[in-house]
């Protein structure tokens, strides 16, 4: 495992390769990771490959067969891939996902938990949740923008009975 007091002392170097290797923060304009793992991973543009990392923060950023648990980008490309939480302008995943935030999502041969966007496409995936504007392509949702509506009225609805009864029938006169 690299520390960061091992590594050099730089504000911010132009490019850092990351192989087979564990290390904890990773500071550059241009990162590229294979088979290797960070917790902290602040870049310009980021690659990663067969990697894992705790949280990005990048204007563009690329993994294939990693695991990310947040993502906050400008552009994000994901190809079986699994993340918490991606948060960007635009993105493009497949694999297992989280929660999907941007303002153009691009959803292919995915499982994910929510997907929230203006602009969605989806083609052979699965959702619980699916929000958006323009919504595209073949999807499985447990839960679309109609039916959480739906689900949201009938709970309040029977909450609120339930209080009604339980005040007609234990409340004080």
């Amino acid at each position: 495992m690299i520390n960061p007091e091992n590594l050099p002392n730089q504000d911010e170097s132009q490019a850092m390769n990351v192989s087979q290797t564990e290390v904890t923060d990773v500071h550059a304009e241009m990162v590229h990771m294979h088979q290797a793992d960070a917790d902290t991973v602040t870049a310009d543009k980021v690659e990663l490959q067969q990697s894992a990392a705790g949280s990005v923060k990048a204007t563009r950023v690329s993994a294939h067969q990693s695991a990310l648990a947040t993502v906050d980008a400008g552009e994000v490309l994901a190809e079986q891939t699994a993340m918490g939480y991606i948060h960007a302008e635009k993105a493009s995943v497949s694999g297992y996902t989280g929660v999907v935030v941007a303002g153009s999502a691009d959803v292919h041969q995915s499982m994910a938990a929510v997907v929230v966007g203006t602009d969605v496409h989806v083609s052979e995936s699965r959702t619980v949740l699916l929000i958006g504007r323009n919504i595209q392509g073949n999807v499985t949702t447990l839960m679309d923008t109609r039916s959480a509506l739906i689900a949201g009225l009938v709970g309040g609805l029977f909450a609120s009975i339930t209080l009604l009864l339980g005040r007609m029938l234990f409340g004080r006169k």
